[in-house]
């Protein structure tokens, strides 16, 4: 099979496409051949060797090859065990807790982090959903998104930005959106109802309070954060600075349990009921899955440069097939 492999971190010139073995399924995986892979931060991360990505996957050199988590396709073989799925079944996960691999034209998948992808939903759109989905739903059901709420979504024009600026707009909430000027009218086409040009404005040192912010690209300190929070509101990062992850899992848990005001994270968890309920939502039409651009596999380079200009509104794609 071809993939896109490299061995050093660095920039996108560090990524090859080469003809590598074809996984082979253990018990309970799944051989996924993969028609659609999404571009998250943590793959971008991974690639150049930032400090966080350093620690988790390889402080001198990458131990994973083959990057790529969120993926879309179709089962070309099971493992002994498997009893969810079957050749030519339609799935869709994110395989960031096993071996990655997405950015190929097979990758292995444990059964069970694996959903199926509706009739309606294309491959691309689904591979869309899984990091950038679940933590914008998972990030704003920890922050108790309801009817009414003044809710703020920063980094909000690009995936998880996407999915939370549509998700609390269906629930009836006031939506601050703060990102690049220019990506403002895809945001207002989301359902943002104020915008916010980070390069501008501090939204944090605005005078307005929100009771709920979900932060993707925290790299303020507590004190900021609690300054724009509500007097019972919460702040849910679900990205940022190595700093400001330290900051936000000490002095952010202490003061949360010293006051009504709440500063705190969500982790990412694995759950095909949830990306059901995404995959639903995009098939109803509740939320638009934005596809920014679709590349194929061998032009990840330049989707990597893409993706790392920070320009793109929406999902940026690998095509293999």
């Amino acid at each position: 099979m071809k993939a896109a492999v490299y061995t050093q971190y660095g920039g996108p010139e560090r990524l090859s496409l080469l003809e590598m073995p074809t996984p082979v399924p253990s018990e309970h995986e799944v051989l996924i051949k993969v028609q659609a892979t999404s571009i998250n931060s943590w793959d971008y991360d991974l690639l150049i060797g930032a400090f966080m990505a350093r620690l988790i996957g390889g402080v001198r050199k990458p131990k994973q090859t083959i990057i790529g988590c969120d993926v879309a396709g179709t089962v070309e073989s099971v493992g002994s065990e498997v009893t969810r799925w079957k050749k030519g079944d339609r799935v869709f996960g994110d395989l960031s807790g096993g071996k990655w691999g997405g950015f190929a034209e097979y990758a292995l998948g444990d059964e069970n982090v694996l959903a199926r992808i509706p009739e309606k939903l294309s491959h691309e759109q689904a591979s869309a959903i899984p990091q950038a989905g679940l933590l914008a739903l998972q990030g704003l059901r920890k922050g108790g998104l309801d009817r009414g709420m003044n809710a703020l979504i920063n980094g909000a024009g690009g995936g998880v930005g996407m999915f939370a600026i549509q998700l609390a707009k269906a629930v009836g909430a006031e939506v601050t959106a703060v990102d690049k000027s220019s990506k403002f009218e895809r945001m207002k086409l989301w359902g943002a109802n104020h915008l916010i040009d980070f390069k501008i404005h501090d939204y944090t040192r605005q005078n307005k309070q929100y009771d709920l912010i979900l932060d993707n690209i925290a790299a303020r300190s507590v004190s900021d954060y609690r300054r724009a929070l509500a007097s019972k509101g919460k702040f849910i990062m679900t990205g940022g600075t190595p700093g400001t992850i330290l900051r936000v899992a000490t002095w952010g848990q202490l003061s949360s349990i010293l006051t009504a005001k709440k500063v705190t994270m969500v982790g990412l968890k694995y759950s095909p009921d949830d990306l059901s309920e995404m995959a639903n939502l995009a098939v109803t039409g509740d939320i638009n899955v934005a596809i920014d651009k679709v590349f194929p596999l061998d032009q990840i380079q330049e989707a990597f440069r893409y993706f790392g200009n920070g320009e793109y509104r929406g999902k940026v794609i690998i095509a293999p097939q």
